[in-house]
């Protein structure tokens, strides 16, 4: 006998990272030309919430949902929330350096982290291109393997 595990996946609506994307380019440009670890702590927080217990449940996709969402008129197309979860935790690893730098006065090391952080953001915000999301599904490919 063989016994099957079932792993129920939860969906998200998939426009709700891109949104929540907009946003954190704003903040994390907002990081970068302030130097202000407090704006990457804010970030890191939302990161830390979207990692540990998913990004349908970040500030930013309450404003989704709140503002956004009733207001769309294309169809719900709907995502594993694994892959956008899982660049949650990259962009949060990103933050806590850029948190570390700001704190033991490493400018350098803050601009770096902060500015890949953007450039990921960035990309999603506006090409839809979540590079996190396609490194979970590389590791997934190469797991299988």
């Amino acid at each position: 006998m063989s016994s099957v595990t079932s792993v129920k996946t939860i969906e998200i609506d998939a426009r709700g990272p891109r949104f929540s994307a907009v946003i954190t380019t704003l903040v994390l440009a907002l990081a970068l030309v302030t130097e202000s670890i407090w704006v990457i702590a804010f970030q890191a927080v939302v990161f830390a919430i979207g990692a540990t217990k998913g990004p349908q449940f970040t500030p930013y996709a309450f404003i989704y949902r709140s503002l956004i969402k009733p207001r769309l008129k294309s169809p719900l197309r709907t995502e594993d929330v694994r892959p956008p979860k899982f660049a949650q935790l990259i962009g949060l690893a990103f933050a806590l350096v850029a948190v570390v730098g700001a704190a033991i006065g490493t400018s350098v090391v803050f601009t770096v982290a902060v500015a890949f952080a953007l450039a990921a953001a960035f990309l999603n915000a506006a090409f839809d291109f979540c590079l996190g999301c396609q490194v979970y599904l590389i590791l997934v490919r190469i797991r299988k393997a």
